[in-house]
């Protein structure tokens, strides 16, 4: 056999050992996505406890986004409750997101 019809044959016994279908003791393990308002809790409970508002702010939209399409009574109170909550001063903040976690309970 030539050197090339070699190399053929190897490749393609190293090709076919990485593709088997599952190795033994392989489990198809389930992801879910997660909770829109369970992050909206854990930020503003970082707020309740004194927390000064960060860069995480850009990521509101796209909180509110999400927790409206999951719930859309408590994306509206999460929308309303966040733009209170940057136009507040920061010595008012703590006590604002304490006042928006009881909303969204």
């Amino acid at each position: 056999m030539s050197r090339f019809g070699s190399l053929v044959v190897a490749l393609g016994l190293v090709a076919g050992v990485g593709c088997t279908p599952r190795a033994p003791g392989e489990k198809d393990i389930e992801v879910k996505a997660p909770d829109p308002l369970a992050e909206a809790h854990t930020i503003l409970k970082r707020y309740a406890d004194g927390q000064p508002m960060g860069s995480e702010a850009a990521s509101f939209p796209k909180l509110v986004e999400d927790v409206k399409a999951k719930d859309a009574k408590k994306g509206e109170i999460l929308e309303k409750g966040l733009d209170e909550l940057q136009k507040a001063p920061p010595g008012a903040r703590q006590a604002k997101a304490k006042e928006l976690l009881k909303k969204l309970e």
